[in-house]
């Protein structure tokens, strides 16, 4: 096999080694943020299945996903738990102390955490973790502390492509790639 195609900035990679966990927001970053309700009120949400093998080749790397989101709804309980996601806070708008008690269940600190947000309850656990990421069409002042700006927008990709980072920066992501391509 050829050489991966993707490419990190060498900074950003160090930046990312050591990263045991990663925390992810829902709305903005696994979906398009948008909030669509059917007939009887209940809440539909749409994810992209790039994302959700993003999250999967994290676990295979030992690097644990942990969701933290302001709502809480069925598809999303749903999704993460097709996901095998174990690590989930639902309806918290304060997401420090939420990250806090994964990194002690966890036994990390951190500096061991990268964080994946998009708008201002996401800033404290984006401004301690080691390594923040925003989707391309997160909030400015969200922007502005990440590490990396994806180039695909929340609900399109962009957690995947903060995923590749993390699994290019733990030196696990060729060996990964490989066993698709063999």
């Amino acid at each position: 096999m050829a050489a991966p195609a993707l490419q990190f900035d060498p900074g950003l990679l160090l930046r990312a080694q050591g990263v045991r966990v990663a925390f992810f927001d829902v709305d903005g970053v696994l979906t398009d943020g948008g909030l669509h309700f059917n007939e009887f009120g209940e809440t539909l949400k749409r994810f992209n299945t790039l994302d959700g093998h993003g999250l999967k080749l994290l676990q295979r790397a030992g690097i644990t996903p942990a969701v933290i989101s302001g709502r809480d709804s069925k598809p999303l309980r749903v999704r993460l738990a097709a996901l095998g996601i174990t690590h989930v806070h639902f309806g918290t708008e304060d997401k420090r102390p939420a990250a806090e008690q994964t990194l002690q269940a966890l036994g990390l600190e951190w500096h061991q955490a990268a964080a994946m947000g998009d708008d201002w309850p996401d800033l404290p656990m984006l401004q301690r973790s080691t390594i923040a990421c925003a989707p391309c069409n997160a909030h400015i002042e969200v922007k502005a502390v990440a590490h990396y700006v994806t180039s695909a927008r929340g609900g399109e990709g962009a957690a995947r492509e903060f995923c590749d980072l993390l699994l290019v920066a733990s030196g696990q992501y060729a060996g990964l790639l490989a066993q698709y391509t063999l």
